[in-house]
């Protein structure tokens, strides 16, 4: 359903990607795993059309994201890095947006809507302002877009950022309903124990190159892996505290 094939970004002489190929299943949760700076969310926008690539493309479910790219846009969602919403626009009003762009009628954009809303404890702050919203509100009014139009292929870059217990449950739920229904899912995270639940297939990234890549069944302890890949930092000399 997603493939990747020689992906590669530069920008100038610092090349943040660097020919990466791979391949998701239809009907599966993905993770694309790495620390910060090592590429995830260029690859995301380079997957979904946000960021031209240097070299290399990508495609879902058979249209490529540089040669069809408003026909691949109807049929994914988007989670984008830094959320990107409007700040003058209410959360609401941000729904209808989304709604009316993907041409769904408005009874049943006004009806989704509310069903995404109140699952992500929004519903009563639908009337808040982008300006207004804490990280996670805006996060989840985010995601909620991304899921309105009922898209085939979900790309979610660290869907579950700043959001409460309660409501990471709930996107875990909806992700696994998703998934039921037969949507692909492609997300990046940091928070390796939420991954572990819900992650099929997974990746990890290391400056700019994958590092390794494997099915989450065959991996007994993600975060012990994950640090076979990713070099930590040596704590130092930190006597002075205390």
């Amino acid at each position: 359903m997603i493939e990747a094939l020689g992906l590669t970004k530069r920008f100038g002489t610092f090349e943040a990607v660097k020919n990466l190929t791979l391949s998701v299943p239809a009907g599966t949760i993905f993770g694309f795993l790495g620390p910060n700076g090592s590429g995830k969310s260029t690859t995301v926008k380079m997957m979904t059309g946000l960021l031209q690539p240097t070299a290399g493309d990508a495609s879902v479910n058979g249209l490529s994201i540089t040669g069809q790219p408003l026909e691949a846009k109807r049929i994914i969602g988007v989670l984008p890095e830094g959320n990107a919403l409007f700040h003058s626009l209410s959360i609401w009003e941000h729904m209808m947006l989304c709604g009316s762009i993907y041409g769904i009628p408005k009874a049943d954009a006004e009806a989704r809507a509310q069903q995404l809303l109140e699952l992500l404890d929004l519903w009563q702050h639908r009337e808040t302002y982008a300006d207004q919203t804490s990280f996670g509100m805006g996060k989840k009014c985010s995601l909620a877009m991304a899921v309105l139009h009922n898209p085939k292929v979900l790309f979610l870059d660290e869907p579950f950022e700043g959001i409460d217990p309660v409501s990471s449950r709930n996107i875990k739920d909806l992700l696994l309903l998703l998934v039921q229904r037969g949507v692909t899912i492609f997300l990046t995270s940091h928070i390796l124990e939420i991954a572990q639940q819900i992650i099929e297939n997974f990746a990890i990234i290391v400056d700019g190159q994958i590092a390794c890549q494997q099915a989450m069944a065959e991996t007994p302890n993600l975060e012990d892996l994950y640090f076979r890949y990713v070099e930590r930092a040596p704590m130092g000399d930190l006597s002075w505290i205390g």
